[in-house]
């Protein structure tokens, strides 16, 4: 999102980390700004259980955490490496001096922040009142859509794990819901894949 040439001039460092590793835990004070440089992080809320549910995943060029920036605040979710990481990480202070000076910047962070507000309040409504089926086409037309897809065929690049972790379903109402929406023909699975 930011480039890096302009993380890099206002100090940020670089952290690589292995699998499993957590940059910061719910509850934990914002002070830093992440940005994925290669690898991936998973964003979630753990119950007593230690069951996860997944706020999101980042990847190349996406930053992630930047709420509690803006005022100071406590994480609402806790950050792991899904795999080996490389990261940029900026200190708050840095970071809102980007924003202050690049404006182009800040316009998109803020168009990206929004897309993320919308996301959350549509899976809101359909994890409160949808049948699974429902909610699996309305995520999935969300991230075609995203993507730029709209007009043509969209392979889903998410495991049915992943898919469930998202949604709030269990994995087995994904697998079954998949296959239902396939013989209804709203979907199709080719070698495993999800098409829409």
């Amino acid at each position: 999102m930011i480039p890096a040439e302009v993380l890099e001039k206002a100090g940020a460092k670089t952290i690589q980390l292995p699998k499993d590793t957590f940059l910061f835990m719910e509850g934990d004070q914002a002070t830093h700004f992440f940005q994925v440089k290669t690898g991936k992080v998973k964003m979630v809320n753990l119950n007593e259980d230690g069951k996860e549910f997944v706020q999101g995943f980042f990847e190349d060029a996406q930053s992630f955490g930047e709420p509690p920036l803006f005022n100071q605040s406590a994480y609402p979710a806790s950050a792991y490496t899904d795999r080996e990481t490389s990261f940029y990480k900026l200190p708050r202070e840095a970071f809102i001096e980007i924003l202050r000076s690049h404006f182009d910047l800040h316009l998109k962070f803020t168009t990206k922040l929004a897309h993320r507000m919308m996301y959350k309040a549509m899976m809101m409504k359909e994890i409160s009142s949808h049948a699974p089926e429902h909610r699996i086409l309305t995520f999935i037309d969300y991230i075609k859509n995203e993507s730029g897809s709209a007009e043509k065929p969209f392979t889903v690049n998410l495991t049915r794990q992943q898919m469930a972790d998202l949604l709030g379903i269990r994995v087995e109402t994904i697998i079954r819901s998949v296959k239902n929406l396939a013989d209804q023909g709203e979907l199709s699975i080719v070698a495993r894949k999800i098409i829409r």
